[in-house]
C-alpha cells in the first residue's frame, strides 16, 4: 500500500493556494484543512527540458499530471518508427488519464518546450477525493473534458477538407486558450507545423499552404508560431466548410 506523501515545504515552495491555476485544477469550497491533505498529495518535479519524457507506453499508473508550465503532446510510435501526434495538453489541463482504464499507459508524454508539472500519485488523490465530494466531482469533470477533446479530435479527423480541419484546430485552440485564461485572439503555438501535421492526419506542407491561405484571406496573421486571429468569424466558417464567411444556421444562432 502507498504510503502518504510528506508535505516538504522546501520543495513545495509556491503551494497550490499560490498557484495561478488554482482556480482549474481544485474545486471550489475548499477549506484550509482540506487544502493542505492535497498540497500533502501534490507532486513538484524538477523543471522538465524540451523534448522530455513524462511518462511511456507500458508504464504503470502511478500519478496523473497537470503542467504548471509549458506544453506536453502525448504520441504513439507505430512499427515504422513514425509518430502520430494524439493530443496537446495546455498549463492546467490534466493528462495521464489514458492509463485509468488498464493500469497502463498507452502513449507517452512529450514536453514541447521547457516545463514544469504537478504530479498527483493516483491511489493517494483517489483517496483525498473520496474524501472531498467538491474534488471527486471535479476529478469526473476534467475526465468529461478529456472525453470532450478526444471526440473533438475524431471529429477533426473526419473532415475532408485540409482547410477545414486546420481551422478547426485553430478555433479549438483558441477556446481552450481561453479557458484557461489566456488571449484567444493572439497566442504562440507550442507545437510545431509538423507536429500539428502530425495531429491532424495531414502533410507538413499541406498544413504551412493551410496557413498561409488562412493569412491570405485574412482571417489570421501569421509571424513564425506567432498567430493573431484576424477574423473570428471567417475562423469559425472555415472550420465549417463555409465560403465567404457563411456560417451554417445552427452556429449563426450559437453566434447570437
Amino acid at each position: 500500500m502507498n504510503q502518504p506523501v510528506p508535505l516538504d515545504l522546501a520543495r513545495l515552495r509556491r503551494s497550490c493556494s499560490e498557484c495561478s491555476l488554482r482556480v482549474l485544477c481544485l474545486p471550489a469550497g475548499v477549506d484550509a484543512d482540506d487544502m493542505r491533505r492535497l498540497e500533502a498529495v501534490v507532486q513538484r518535479r524538477k523543471p522538465l527540458a524540451r523534448g522530455s519524457v513524462l511518462f511511456r507506453v507500458g508504464d504503470p499508473l502511478g500519478a496523473v499530471y497537470v503542467a504548471s508550465e509549458g506544453s506536453f503532446k502525448t504520441v504513439v510510435v507505430n512499427p515504422a518508427g513514425e509518430e502520430h501526434v494524439l493530443g496537446f495538453h495546455l498549463p492546467g489541463e490534466l493528462f495521464g488519464l489514458d492509463a485509468v482504464g488498464s493500469g497502463q499507459h498507452r502513449c507517452e508524454a512529450v514536453a514541447l518546450g521547457d516545463a514544469r508539472v504537478c504530479e498527483l500519485p493516483f491511489n493517494q488523490l483517489a483517496a483525498v477525493a473520496a474524501r472531498l465530494p467538491s474534488l471527486q466531482r471535479q476529478l469526473l469533470r476534467i475526465m468529461g473534458q478529456s472525453a470532450d477533446l478526444d471526440h473533438d479530435h475524431v471529429e477533426v479527423l473526419a473532415r475532408r477538407q485540409a482547410s477545414e480541419r486546420i481551422a478547426l484546430f485553430l478555433h479549438g485552440l483558441g477556446e481552450r486558450l481561453r479557458r484557461i485564461g489566456r488571449p484567444a485572439d493572439e497566442f504562440l503555438l507550442p507545437m510545431s507545423r509538423d507536429e500539428i501535421a502530425r495531429y491532424l492526419g495531414l502533410a507538413l506542407e499541406t498544413v504551412s499552404r493551410g496557413f498561409t491561405r488562412l493569412q491570405e484571406d485574412g482571417v489570421i496573421e501569421v509571424r513564425g508560431r506567432r498567430v493573431r486571429i484576424l477574423d473570428a468569424r471567417g475562423l469559425q466558417a472555415a472550420a465549417s466548410g463555409c465560403e465567404g464567411g457563411d456560417l451554417p444556421p445552427q452556429s449563426r444562432r450559437s453566434q447570437a
